[in-house]
């Protein structure tokens, strides 16, 4: 970006994810974490945290670094060979299982297909378009392919905002896979920590892969610290809810379409997407296009209010 458009101006505005702008702020570590290999007990408190914020069986979670790296596991540790997957959504689902030579399904109606599916992947909510689905019918799809040694896979990195949306208390079950992403409601990226709930076979295999010290001692005190932080959680989420509807009321104030999203992202419908893509690119602000649609953008919260009036003065010149 920054050498296609060397003209913007600086410094960039970013928008284009779907990261916490207020994020956690306690972020300092001991010396013992960054100057020794993490040790088992950081591994079991971070664990037991998890649990605690998830709601889920301890015993039921994998600690990871990340869940981008959980996702690309998968295909080493199952073998579907029809996929099924929801449309639009995350694209590392589509590009991770058809580089597995997996008949990969994209459809707007996935756990519909679960009769016939080995695995069933959807992200819940949903990115870009927030849609929904309930625990109940995530349960019923899960027990259709768990009948036929299928999987449901349901990629909840953005589950945080509202955990009455998450199936991780079924975390442990037949044919359920969960995974769950820190950096996104945690706005720490860079902490690179993950989780993936599976049932106990696929655990060990798992925990193989990844190796014995797969995270860091740095990434599991503060995930540790985060996920304990209660009082936190409850404070930005109302916070992350008045800043979507403040760049609700900017985007309708423009004309622009809104499709869905979360608390975190809306995504947009506009008439030349890839255009307006490229014109706020020229005022220095980034914002996330896609290869499948002319029509849609996904943006993510601005930080604070110069952020918004510098979105808006952008828009004025576009709309």
């Amino acid at each position: 970006m920054h050498q296609r458009f060397k003209d913007a101006p600086k410094p960039w505005l970013d928008l284009s994810t779907g990261i916490n702008p207020f994020a956690y702020p306690h972020v300092s570590v001991s010396r013992e974490a960054v100057e020794h290999l993490p040790t088992n007990a950081m591994i079991e408190g971070c664990r037991a945290a998890m649990a605690k914020a998830f709601r889920a069986p301890r015993e039921s979670i994998v600690v990871g670094p990340g869940s981008e790296l959980l996702i690309r596991l998968l295909p080493n540790v199952i073998k579907p060979k029809v996929v099924v997957i929801l449309n639009p959504t995350y694209g590392d689902h589509k590009t991770v299982w058809a580089a597995a030579d997996c008949r990969v399904i994209e459809t707007e109606a996935p756990l519909q297909r679960a009769g016939e599916a080995d695995a069933v992947v959807v992200c819940n909510p949903n990115n870009p378009d927030g849609r929904i689905f309930s625990p109940n019918e995530l349960e019923r799809a899960r027990e259709q392919l768990a009948a036929r040694g299928g999987w449901l896979i349901v990629d909840e990195a953005y589950a945080d905002l509202d955990p009455r949306l998450s199936i991780a208390s079924s975390g442990g079950k037949d044919g359920l896979i969960v995974l769950r992403s820190f950096g996104k409601f945690y706005g720490l990226a860079g902490i690179r920590l993950g989780a993936a709930l599976v049932p106990a076979l696929l655990r060990s295999v798992i925990n193989h892969r990844l190796g014995s010290w797969p995270v860091s001692g740095a990434a599991l005190e503060i995930g540790t610290r985060a996920y304990n932080d209660t009082d936190w959680a409850m404070m930005v989420r109302p916070k992350l809810a008045s800043a979507r509807v403040r760049l609700d009321s900017l985007l309708q104030r423009h004309g622009l379409t809104i499709n869905g999203g979360t608390d975190l992202f809306r995504l947009i419908k506009t008439a030349n997407a890839h255009q307006m893509w490229k014109r706020l690119a020229e005022s220095g602000i980034y914002v996330r296009r896609f290869d499948w649609s002319e029509h849609d953008l996904r943006i993510g919260l601005p930080p604070d209010e110069q952020a918004e009036d510098r979105f808006e003065k952008a828009l004025s010149f576009l709309t």
